[in-house]
Order: C-alpha cells, then sequence, then structure tokens
C-alpha cells in the first residue's frame, strides 16, 4: 500500500512544479533561537560570519596604527603595516581558538567576569606572542639562544601590552553590540513566533469542542475520549516554546487523529510511514507543534471537503543527518480555493522551522495528479 502511494507522491514531485519554497529571511541570517541563558557576546566569536567581521576591523585597526606611527602618507611603510596585520591578525585567530576551547567553563560565568576573563587571556596571548616573536627574530639572527637574556625576551613589550589593550577593549566591545543585537532580534522573533503558534490553535479548538458537544447526547464515552485526548495536546500547546522530541512530537499527532478519527469516521484514513527505531525517535527534535498543524491542514483541506473516505499519508525519515517529513493528501483544485484560511497554518509552520533552524530548511508544497503534497526538511539535531 505504502509503496503504491509512495510512488504516487515522487510523480506528483517529479511532474508538478512548487508552489511554495520555504523563503529566507536575510535578516536574521542564520537566526537560530538561543534557549541558553548564559549566551553573552563571546560564545560567538567562533562563527565565521563574527570572526570575519572582526578580522576586516581590526585589520583597519592596524591601518591605523601604522599610519599613525608613520605620520604621514610619505613615511608610510608597507612591511610595517604587514607586521601590525599579521601580529593583530594571530592574536585574534588565537583568541577565537581559546575561547571557543574554554567555552563550557565560561558558560559558567556572568557576563562581566566572562568579560574580565576574556580580556585576561587576551593580554596573556599578547605576551606569549611576543615572547616568541622575539625568540624568533633572535634565533633568526644568532642561531643561538645563548646569550639571549631578559631585555631580549621582554623587547617591545610595554608597547604591545598597549596594543592588547586598545584591541581587547575594540574586540570586545564590538562583540557586545554584536551580540545586543542579536538577542533583540531573538526577543522579537519569540515574540512573532509565540504569535504565530497562538493563531494555530482556535480553529482545531472550535471544531473539536463543537464535536464534543455533538457527541455528548450521541456517544458520552466517544465524546468522553476526545475530552481526554483533546486536554493532552492542549496542554502540550501551552507549555513554553521549545524543542520537543520527534517521538513525541508524533505522539500529539496521534491524539489528534484520535480525535479527527471519531468525527470524520470512515472519511478520514491514515496511513503512516516511519522506519526508525522509537530511539532514534525520542533523539531528534522538532519545535513543539509543527507536525499536528501539517495534518490538521490535510485533513481540513483534504477529507473534509469530500464525502469519499480519503487517504492521508505521513512519512518520517532521517537520512543524511536530516529529518524529511511527506504528508500527502487529496486535492481538489475548485474545493481547496472555496475552503477560508488556506495555507495559515502552513505559513506558520514554515516560518518557525526557518527560526529555528535558518536557511538549512527546505519546504516545499507541490499539488499535481490529485495530490497535495508537503515536503519538510531540516536538519537532524539532538540538542
Amino acid at each position: 500500500m505504502w509503496s503504491c502511494r509512495l510512488g504516487k507522491i515522487k510523480k506528483s514531485i517529479t511532474n508538478s512544479a512548487a508552489l511554495a519554497d520555504a523563503s529566507r529571511d536575510k535578516k536574521l541570517g542564520r537566526g537560530y533561537i538561543t534557549t541558553t541563558k548564559s549566551s553573552y557576546f563571546f560564545t560567538k566569536i567562533g562563527g565565521w560570519q563574527y570572526l570575519l567581521e572582526l578580522i576586516v576591523a581590526s585589520n583597519v585597526l592596524a591601518l591605523v596604527l601604522s599610519l599613525a606611527e608613520a605620520g604621514s602618507w610619505r613615511a608610510f611603510d608597507l612591511f610595517r603595516l604587514l607586521q601590525y596585520i599579521l601580529f593583530i591578525n594571530w592574536v585574534i585567530f588565537a583568541f577565537s581558538v581559546l575561547i571557543n576551547r574554554l567555552q563550557g567553563r565560561l558558560n559558567r560565568l556572568s557576563q562581566i567576569p566572562a568579560l574580565i576573563v576574556g580580556f585576561i587571556l587576551l593580554q596573556g596571548i599578547v605576551i606569549v606572542t611576543t615572547w616568541c616573536a622575539n625568540a624568533a627574530l633572535y634565533w633568526g639572527g644568532h642561531f643561538s639562544f645563548k646569550d639571549m637574556n631578559l631585555s631580549v625576551w621582554c623587547s617591545g613589550l610595554t608597547m604591545h601590552l598597549s596594543y592588547g589593550v586598545l584591541l581587547g577593549g575594540f574586540c570586545l566591545r564590538y562583540l557586545y553590540v554584536r551580540d545586543q543585537w542579536v538577542r533583540q532580534q531573538h526577543s522579537e522573533l519569540e515574540a512573532r513566533i509565540q504569535a504565530m503558534q497562538a493563531r494555530i490553535h482556535p480553529h482545531f479548538l472550535f471544531n473539536s469542542l463543537n464535536s464534543v458537544v455533538s457527541l455528548i447526547s450521541i456517544d458520552p464515552d466517544k465524546a468522553e475520549t476526545m475530552l481526554i485526548n483533546l486536554s493532552r495536546l492542549f496542554r502540550a500547546s501551552f507549555q513554553e516554546l521549545k524543542l520537543v522530541s520527534l517521538a513525541e512530537e508524533i505522539e500529539l499527532c496521534q491524539h489528534y487523529l484520535a480525535i479527527e478519527s471519531i468525527r470524520l469516521g470512515e472519511r478520514l484514513n491514515v496511513e503512516w510511514k516511519i522506519n526508525h527505531s522509537d530511539q532514534m525517535l525520542k533523539v531528534a527534535r522538532i519545535p513543539l507543534l509543527t507536525l499536528q498543524p501539517l495534518i490538521e491542514n490535510s485533513i481540513f483541506h483534504g477529507v473534509e471537503t469530500s464525502s469519499q473516505p480519503s487517504n492521508i499519508s505521513i512519512l518520517v525519515e532521517i537520512l543524511q543527518n536530516q529529518v524529511s517529513i511527506v504528508i500527502t493528501n487529496p486535492y481538489s483544485p475548485d474545493k481547496i480555493k472555496l475552503r477560508e484560511g488556506h495555507g495559515i497554518a502552513v505559513e506558520n509552520v514554515k516560518k518557525r522551522l526557518i527560526a529555528y533552524y535558518g536557511s538549512s530548511v527546505k519546504f516545499q508544497i507541490y499539488c499535481a495528479r490529485e495530490l497535495y503534497t508537503i515536503v519538510v526538511n531540516y536538519p537532524y539535531q539532538t540538542k
């Protein structure tokens, strides 16, 4: 049965053009939602975007220092500029590597102590770099360390430390301002996602309560079962915004489908295809209430519009560090245009996934051969 359904899905995707692709949020860049409380500024220094911006700005600082030392463009020394660039870039790279290695310990500190520790580490890198540079220069001139004394070891150390103080203030101030901007973006994004999540609930709630009311006098047991499943769903939906295991999300969907199967009866047929162990599903993560609105959308537009039995197919796969979800339902262009609210839940889910996983999300919708297919791909993560 599933091989036949999967063949239709592949033909649908192959022979039709995508109706919608996941939009890229350029303002947020990779823009993942941060849930750790200790996400202060220099835990981000290892990111290539931050590091590249910092290196460019530091090279500008090297140009300013070499020009200030020369006093004029005529006395400007390109070799001296190269020395500054090499020295500053080495300090930046070494500082980045060291901070990334110590990130676990720095996360336990508040922002001010972390700032002090970072500043001290940067000055330590400047001191060690100066010692190594002096030793290399002395060896290059004498091919021996025999007569090397403390004054040679510490030659230029005071000047380099003054550069280190300037560089430290510059780097940490840059990262602090950058972090404040990212925090503001995350706060605005979280508020938007909370609003999106709230918009998904009313439609489902009203339909479910109407079904319960209609069943109370006819079949009290089914009405009770619907209320129990409904309470489980809304208990989960009122939790704080977070990532949950794929197994939890599938369980929530099954509670939802249990409600809809009572309401729609034989008109609803659901086919699941999950080729993974329970342990893998418990490890894989997904934003809370991501899969359920997509299934609700398929039932709303693919089952309720037809008086005949309809099949909803749900495929969940984890391949090559990527989670793939494929949902199909019957498709009728004439009827689907008459249904109000089409695409709102799908658009909300798309934005939520992009908010968590950035441009790595692939969200596509295909319509062909009387099948409406939603294909979702996002990175496989365990945290």
